[in-house]
């Protein structure tokens, strides 16, 4: 028997220092729209500047991915991360000069998106490097659990750290991506033990295409999850918007988002347990995700998004936890970085349009409107995935 993962100490370290970056994460997406509402008037410029940021993590992840599979893993995660706390203190300092430079704002955004495209293979390798695979599942969990705390505390604890000051909650991101660097470097990430033979960026990252080619499953998969990035993306401004149409304060914006982290925490606990093969929980997640994006346009009041949410975040880890494991487990250790980057970039390719399709549609026709809309895509999405053949990709671990 291994050391367990609860005494793995490399382990909770980088799951702490993303637990805390994650946290801090959530606070300025939550107060980025209200800061941009309250010097604008619109939700419009909140959805560039998350498209921005999003299309710059796009445009930057494949040659991360070929970096990070060549330099040391650790070192490109607390450089990255180190990077990020000076962006967001540069936010703050745009916040507190009072000057809300939404030209400056686009650019530190994609700044920080190019910086989590490295983060983010640089974390897998890493994990999967400190943890043996018979364990993965269960830190893949562990992981899921980390993301849905920080919706859980992030939207509230925003919400309070705004009424504070325009710039708090930025000030706190950035502290918090310290902390996550400093996590990362007492976290020891050891060095591959053979270093790969130095080529052409291309043909590293043909060979990261070429296995991909040859996953069917997988490729199928990878499609489902670029529609659904797309359509999940797009709904979170038409949330705030359907609060804010039916009277609610900021605070109660901060107290239904919470309902991410509520069901998110809920449903990874139950994720290690599921036994259902990833490929029939795509449908199921799907069907759920459809129908309560529909649902949270019924009038039951400011607050009835909460539940729906709360609904949703519930099937997400399941699904999330069971592809991770199987994913990390498939794909050989010199290839992760790439095919963590390629992965990314095939299901995230749309994302840079959803907050801007979703401030477009909360603007032109209002939230519950456009939850509908987007929720009737989904459940449409869920019937295509229902005569698609996912079992190559996602056999049963």
């Amino acid at each position: 028997m291994g050391v367990p993962l609860r005494k793995n100490v490399q382990f909770q370290l980088l799951w702490f220092g993303g637990a805390v970056s994650q946290l801090g994460t959530q606070l300025t997406t939550y107060a980025m729209p209200l800061l941009i509402l309250a010097v604008t008037g619109s939700f419009f410029w909140a959805g560039v500047i998350a498209g921005v940021r999003a299309a710059s993590l796009i445009l930057a992840q494949m040659p991360a991915g070929v970096w990070v599979d060549r330099w040391d893993r650790g070192k490109v995660l607390m450089a990255s991360q180190t990077t990020q706390a000076v962006t967001v203190a540069a936010m703050a300092t745009n916040v507190i000069t009072g000057l809300n430079s939404i030209t400056l704002f686009i650019a530190l955004a994609a700044v920080d998106g190019v910086c989590t495209a490295f983060t983010g293979p640089a974390r897998s390798t890493a994990i999967k490097s400190v943890v043996p695979p018979e364990q993965l599942k269960t830190a893949y969990a562990q992981e899921e659990a980390r993301g849905h705390t920080a919706w859980l505390a992030g939207p509230s604890l925003g919400a309070l750290l705004f009424g504070f000051g325009r710039a708090v909650p930025f000030v706190a991101d950035a502290i918090s991506f310290l902390i996550a660097a400093v996590c990362a470097w007492f976290a020891k990430i050891p060095a591959r033990a053979e270093q790969r033979p130095r080529q052409r960026m291309h043909h590293d990252l043909e060979e990261a295409w070429a296995w991909l080619w040859h996953q069917h499953g997988l490729r199928n998969l990878m499609a489902i999850f670029l529609t659904l990035n797309l359509l999940g993306g797009a709904t979170l401004i038409p949330v705030v918007a359907v609060v804010k149409e039916r009277g609610g304060p900021d605070w109660l914006v901060g107290l239904v988002l919470t309902g991410i982290g509520v069901g998110g925490v809920l449903g990874a606990l139950i994720s290690p347990r599921v036994a259902v093969t990833p490929a029939r929980l795509v449908v199921a997640v799907l069907v759920v995700f459809g129908a309560s994006n529909v649902s949270m346009a019924l009038p039951f009041g400011a607050w009835w998004p909460f539940v729906p949410l709360m609904v949703t975040a519930i099937a997400t880890p399941m699904l999330n936890v069971s592809v991770s494991a199987v994913f990390v487990a498939m794909v050989p250790d010199d290839l992760m970085g790439r095919m963590d980057a390629v992965l990314t970039v095939v299901t995230r390719a749309l994302t840079p349009l959803a907050p801007v399709l979703g401030a477009f549609a909360a603007d032109v026709v209002g939230g519950a409107v456009a939850l509908v809309a987007f929720g009737a895509l989904i459940l449409l999405t869920a019937l295509a995935a229902a005569f698609t053949d996912l079992r190559t990709a996602v056999p049963n671990v």
